[in-house]
């Protein structure tokens, strides 16, 4: 279940930026097997690493925006009682597996495709050219990402705020401490020392 979780908020996601990354780059186009010659183990663990890196990276453009944006518009992190975690560890890990990697998948996926999507049409040469019936479905499915990060957010903070237990939302200059918090704290930790 756990590699399952890792695989969908960061795999998918870094495969479809580095797709859309392709149209700039043969070695990219090679090893994801768009080229003439059929794809090599080799290239098969270079596109594996590479979507992985390249998922991070989606990762924290994510962090910087999206979880800005959802905490500007009114999903508000709960202060979470962290005195709690070690009698509640099983089941917060569980709340991580099935709400937490489901909003980084999500909200993942409307970066990478946002990005596959520039570059390819960049790559075109065609930005201010007429839109197409594929066009209306990347923005259709930009919206489904939008709205499934939003409520797997909301219920992930909901549910963690039932079992560790919350106080007052924790406010920063621009939204809250999640919209704040560096990328390697945990899920939920807020600023240290703002407490």
């Amino acid at each position: 279940n756990r590699s399952f979780g890792l695989v969908i908020a960061y795999l998918l996601p870094g495969f479809v930026a580095l797709w859309g990354g392709s149209s700039f780059s043969d070695t990219l186009r090679s090893w994801l097997g768009a080229a003439a010659d059929p794809p090599t183990v080799g290239g098969f663990l270079y596109v594996t690493l590479a979507s992985i890196a390249a998922g991070v990276t989606v990762s924290t453009v994510r962090w910087a925006v999206v979880d800005t944006l959802h905490h500007w518009t009114g999903i508000r992190q709960p202060h979470f009682d962290f005195s709690r975690l070690q009698e509640n560890i099983a089941a917060f890990d569980l709340l991580i597996e099935i709400h937490y990697r489901y909003y980084q998948a999500s909200a993942n996926m409307l970066v990478a495709l946002a990005f596959a999507y520039a570059a390819r049409r960049t790559a075109q040469g065609v930005w201010l050219g007429s839109l197409a019936w594929a066009d209306f479905g990347i923005v259709l499915l930009e919206a489904v990402f939008f709205l499934g990060s939003r409520d797997a957010l909301r219920k992930y903070y909901t549910r963690v705020a039932q079992l560790l237990g919350s106080g007052r939302t924790e406010k920063t200059d621009g939204g809250d401490a999640q919209g704040s918090r560096a990328p390697h704290q945990l899920p939920g930790e807020g600023r240290r020392g703002s407490h």
